[in-house]
């Protein structure tokens, strides 16, 4: 399964609460692999008609709309104050870091999405890339210097090759490949049916075993933080039954509760 994404893809962080619970249930079934698709490369005669972006300024109701729908929070008004110039800088990083370990790229990955997104923090930052790294246990100075060189580029050059080779033209784009490179494609953010579905294609069954869900607690361990919208899509909840279900699932010593943007979130203590 190749996940052909951006960092700063709006529509990628909208379909993180899906996303994870697929790949808890079904990704025994397949070989996951992040490829970055560059969306920005810089502002030099962008444009994103679609969507009526042609400027920085014109990202930020977009993003907000995005958030307003899928409830996975963004802030957005850095497009009006501290506008990002390129989601190429944290692309490399992830691409130098997944060299290496790839669950650690895909943890720089989301923990720059919460910050870009929710935080409000630029990515396309030298010192916030630095900073995120040093969060997750690398050396920041030392991973961002090599992204920086010519290496890091090289590498995203060959994910932009194999996204063109794939056939992928926005993002998020999911292509399931079977044993005989047959391609299954859904694009876009996706109701989690859709996802089992292509993967009951690609594997020529409707009769897959699904894992089962772990524990919020466990669950807990392996993120920082998620937020409501993530613990509702994973454990089948309502809103307004988050709370009563953190209260049942964990000790108060074990995490806390906060607001963002409109949002309730959980995190580790």
């Amino acid at each position: 399964m190749y996940y052909v994404t951006d960092p700063i893809c709006s529509h990628c962080w909208a379909l993180e609460p899906v996303l994870r619970r697929f790949e808890v249930q079904y990704g025994h079934l397949f070989t996951f692999h992040t490829v970055v698709g560059g969306l920005l490369k810089n502002w030099d005669g962008f444009a994103d008609v679609k969507n009526g972006i042609g400027s920085p300024a014109d990202v930020a109701g977009h993003w907000r709309e995005a958030g307003e729908h899928s409830r996975m929070p963004i802030d957005g008004s850095q497009w009006l104050d501290n506008p990002i110039q390129s989601s190429y800088p944290s692309s490399r990083v992830f691409k130098v870091i997944q060299q290496t370990d790839e669950a650690a790229a895909r943890t720089f990955l989301r923990r720059a999405r919460e910050a870009v997104f929710a935080f409000n923090r630029n990515i396309g930052e030298k010192r916030v890339l630095i900073d995120i790294d040093n969060q997750i246990g690398l050396d920041g100075d030392s991973v961002v210097k090599e992204a920086e060189e010519g290496y890091g580029q090289q590498l995203l050059d060959q994910d932009f090759a194999l996204a063109s080779s794939l056939g992928v033209r926005g993002f998020p784009t999911i292509v399931l490949v079977d044993e005989e490179n047959k391609e299954i494609k859904v694009v876009g953010a996706q109701k989690l049916e859709t996802y089992v579905k292509a993967l009951e294609q690609a594997l020529g069954t409707e009769n897959m075993q699904a894992k089962s869900i772990p524990v919020l607690a466990k669950l807990l361990e392996q993120e920082a933080l998620l937020f409501s919208k993530e613990v509702e899509v994973m454990y089948d909840l309502q809103q307004n039954e988050v709370e009563a279900f953190l209260q049942k699932e964990l000790t108060a010593e074990t995490y806390s509760w906060h607001t963002i943007l409109g949002e309730r979130y959980v995190s580790r203590t």
